[in-house]
């Protein structure tokens, strides 16, 4: 009788090399061993031939709740299931109840139990009116990270932290051992930049693009990371659109700070020239998506290693909100559960860039960066047997087809991507088959240890 209940093998894709034949092998809902070559039997036995075995991806910046009454848990990890990923780190913005003291985050802990199909971990955010001081019940309560914005679109719902108030919550992250993750658009400037564009008479999709140049997203990044840098906070940038800020993130890592930015993956599979003109209000994203000359930049970056984090942003705004022929009508943000898998290793494959980066940027590194990896993000035994298997057959992306979104489109329709998701496996169980996802209520609510993170807490803000 074998000692393990489930082993798979294939092609394993490490966060550093590749085991090719390779397998992986389960006992309960942990990762028992890996290996190389002949795989040992186990009780539940999939050869999997050319297949890609990565570790189940863990989407960095998902908005479940942003439009109450359309999405919610249920319809978030049934796409993320369906698209090999296995955790979702959920933002704090929710439409009716922003989640910036304890008692909100336990509240959307045990209402996203009852809905979710794979594990789920939540950023937490402040009142501006209250400043820092509910910080430390929400770490208390199992926030992974705490995000803030140099850009407001509304006062409570998604408001501007001034600089003061930035250094003030960044120095209260500090002692947590966390990081705080911040929204990088000047605001005085992109409300300058949309009167201009609106004094110009220009509405259509070129619009969003033009209202936000390059050099709003860049001085909010250098606001971001001096105040990481006199704070001791490491400081991280949600969502960068431009190579250059790479480069910048880079700069200070070298000065010895910790300074970290996030690639979402349409910035890496979409151009501004290419789709927008197609997408229209589809394709809105803050900050938007930038041309394919920048597009190719970002890659660039990834395989330099200077992108940290890949992940979606996913938010599924209804038809409604996305389809109005004036850009500064519409919501910003799109889904991009099922596709950011096949979408990375499409675009790896087709630049040339090792798919080692894949579970690098997409389990490896967002497990350390919540500090959950001492159960969540790699093919490690004793850690969670969270598992995504891709398979070597193209697909034409059909948001509308699978079944497995809320909306019924995506910006990537119409994509042929040359590997699909055939199956996830959460903490051993196999959530997706290819077609049918798993229930909703078998989630859980993933935390970071206290004594996990103030291991990673700045040692002069712990003791003052």
């Amino acid at each position: 009788m074998s000692d393990f209940d489930l082993v798979l093998s294939g092609i394993v894709v490490l966060p550093h090399r590749i085991l090719s034949p390779g397998w992986v092998a389960v006992r309960g809902e942990t990762i028992a061993a890996i290996g190389e070559g002949v795989a040992p039997a186990a009780r539940e036995r999939h050869a999997l031939g050319a297949a890609l075995i990565l570790p189940g991806a863990i989407d960095a910046q998902t908005h479940s709740l942003s439009q109450k009454g359309q999405e919610g848990f249920a319809w978030s990890t049934r796409s993320a299931a369906a698209g090999g990923v296995t955790t979702l780190v959920d933002m704090p913005y929710d439409e009716g109840a922003v989640v910036n003291n304890a008692a909100q985050v336990t509240a959307k802990a045990q209402d996203a139990a009852r809905e979710a199909r794979v594990d789920f971990a939540l950023y937490g955010t402040v009142d501006p009116a209250e400043g820092a001081v509910r910080i430390p019940e929400q770490v208390e309560a199992g926030v992974c990270a705490f995000k803030f914005s140099t850009f407001g679109t509304h006062p409570t719902r998604f408001p501007r932290i001034a600089p003061p108030l930035l250094a003030e919550c960044f120095a209260a992250v500090a002692k947590t051992g966390l990081a705080a993750g911040v929204h990088n658009e000047d605001d005085e400037s992109v409300q300058a930049g949309i009167a201009s564009t609106k004094a110009a008479g220009i509405t259509d999709w070129r619009a969003h693009g033009l209202s936000r140049p390059p050099l709003t997203e860049l001085l909010a990044m250098a606001q971001i990371y001096e105040t990481g840098a006199a704070t001791g906070c490491p400081a991280h940038v949600v969502h960068c659109s431009l190579a250059r800020g790479y480069d910048l993130a880079a700069s200070y890592r070298a000065q010895g700070f910790e300074a970290t930015a996030e690639c979402l993956i349409h910035y890496l599979v979409l151009a501004e020239e290419e789709d927008m003109p197609r997408l229209g209000g589809r394709g809105k994203a803050n900050p938007p998506i930038r041309s394919g000359a920048e597009r190719e930049g970002l890659w660039r970056q990834v395989a330099a290693g200077n992108v940290w984090l890949v992940s979606t942003d996913h938010v599924s705004w209804s038809l409604d909100r996305k389809t109005h022929a004036n850009m500064f009508d519409n919501a910003s943000g799109v889904p991009g559960l099922e596709a950011m898998v096949p979408a990375f290793v499409a675009g790896a494959l087709k630049r040339g860039v090792p798919l080692t980066w894949a579970a690098r940027l997409m389990a490896e590194n967002p497990a350390r960066h919540f500090r959950i990896d001492h159960v969540k993000g790699a093919l490690t035994p004793g850690r969670d047997a969270d598992i995504c298997v891709l398979t070597p057959e193209p697909i034409v992306f059909d948001a509308a087809k699978t079944g497995h979104n809320v909306v019924g489109w995506s910006p990537y329709d119409g994509l042929t991507f040359p590997y699909r998701v055939a199956a996830t496996w959460s903490r051993g169980t196999r959530v997706f088959d290819g077609t049918h996802v798993a229930d909703p209520g078998r989630g859980r609510f993933v935390r970071p240890p206290l004594t996990h993170i103030l291991a990673h807490a700045n040692p002069a803000e712990q003791s003052a």
